[in-house]
């Protein structure tokens, strides 16, 4: 399996049952133990992008507790960074040998070149154990050339975040379309109120909405095809659609005024604070709206709204089981890697859903009675998803991600047209080939 089936239509009934499977375990989560016949504690190192304010920093340390008390002999390590730096610091460890025995990866394009350096450990040999908890379909986007090289942890999806006491005062309603999101961005912005948060410094966050906008112009398989180089142009008419819509959205100050400077962290602040009305990011900040918003119950959210149906439906998103794990072909302890690596993500995979800031990859045995109504409803946009794609920067390969990162930069501060950008983003593509 390789990576043109990133995108597929998914009957995702089977999140139901992952949802509601039940697999015994010793009661600390964790099924895996290793037994170690020397004195000596032996250490591994663990990288992720889970800093401490990250949705899923707590999953992580919840997950590590676990795995440590059930295997005294062995300690983890857990260093985090930022997203942005991550991305080199990675690409960076693979070209040096450097890498720590299991390390945070997204899966598709993005890894693909680590897998090909031969610098990755195939699980294949350590997956029947958990096959029954993890299916291999969800595992599609750590499987190359037939061959497993990670394990996933949850299955986020795009959406527009909103918050209900600012809809509510201004009689808004949820919009579906884009001629229904337009209208709603107008009350807002002769209310004086910024419809739209986001940050054009982690510019992941800004690709988020335009990713989205791509989608319900283009539709999945398009969509798949022209960025997966099968067949296709960049310059196709509803490319330029997404494009066009893209930058109406900045003429008409939906954006809020310095998002160009600010972080993911501080853009997201403001969004919880009520300075600004939505934000479209990763369903993961369900999480983060229930320990950093003061009144968590104010918050909803929203497919994105569609802009050609004949294409595209609201219930196709960008998103998927990308989020994984991976293990350094140099590990010192590569079996012992290999294990914990399946066991932290099926931990990650429970604690993040009950945490409300994901849905879960795996099937697990839980009581799930507190988490959130918003929590909940995610859960059933990815139950009910008619397509799951992957982000562009991730589907891509990192020259093809970066020049479309820089890209979407210009388009969005000016200096490109709409029709430059889809010319210079089918330009981009073709290098390399």
């Amino acid at each position: 399996m390789d990576k043109k089936i990133v995108t597929r239509i998914l009957g995702f009934a089977l999140i139901a049952v992952l949802l509601s499977g039940c697999i015994g375990n010793n009661g600390s989560g964790v099924r895996f133990q290793y037994t170690n016949e020397a004195d000596d504690i032996i250490e591994l190192v663990l990288w992720s992008i889970a800093t401490e304010n990250d949705a899923f920093h707590q999953s992580y340390l919840r997950a590590i507790a676990a795995f440590e008390e059930a295997n005294p002999g062995v300690r983890i390590r857990f260093e985090t960074f930022d997203n942005e730096s991550y991305k080199t610091k990675i690409r960076l460890a693979v070209a040096t040998n450097e890498l720590p025995d299991i390390f945070f990866v997204w899966g598709g394009g993005f890894s693909r070149p680590f897998v090909e350096s031969g610098k990755v450990l195939a699980l294949d040999g350590f997956y029947a154990y958990y096959a029954e908890q993890l299916p291999r379909m969800v595992l599609e986007n750590v499987i190359f050339d037939e061959l497993l090289y990670g394990s996933v942890m949850t299955i986020p999806i795009s959406v527009t975040f909103y918050n209900r006491s600012i809809f509510a005062q201004y009689g808004l309603e949820v919009p579906t379309t884009w001629e229904e999101f337009i209208k709603v961005c107008q009350v807002l912005i002769e209310n004086d109120i910024s419809p739209m948060g986001t940050s054009g410094k982690d510019l992941w966050v800004l690709a988020m909405m335009f990713d989205g906008l791509a989608l319900k112009s283009v539709g999945a398989e398009r969509l798949r095809q022209v960025l997966l180089k099968e067949e296709g142009s960049f310059t196709e008419e509803e490319f330029l659609e997404a494009a066009l819509k893209f930058r109406e959205l900045v003429e008409m100050g939906v954006f809020y005024e310095r998002a160009h400077a600010l972080s993911n962290d501080e853009a997201s602040a403001r969004f919880y604070d009520g300075e600004v009305a939505m934000f479209t990011t990763g369903s993961w900040m369900v999480g983060s709206i229930q320990t950093d918003a003061d009144n968590p119950s104010d918050f909803g959210a929203f497919p994105i709204p569609v802009i050609n149906g004949e294409n595209a439906g609201l219930m196709d998103f960008m998103g998927g089981a990308s989020d994984a794990l991976m293990v350094s072909a140099g590990s010192e302890h590569p079996e012992l890697a290999a294990q914990a690596t399946f066991e932290l993500t099926r931990s990650i995979s429970k604690y993040a859903y009950l945490d409300g800031a994901a849905v879960p990859a795996w099937r697990i045995d839980f009581d799930d009675g507190e988490i959130s109504p918003l929590g909940k409803q995610i859960v059933a946009y990815v139950t009910n998803a008619t397509s799951l794609t992957l982000w562009f920067d991730i589907m891509l390969e990192a020259e093809h991600a970066n020049s479309y990162l820089a890209l979407l930069n210009e388009l969005f501060i000016g200096t490109v047209s709409p029709e430059e950008f889809v010319t210079k983003m089918a330009d981009a593509l073709v290098v390399g080939e």
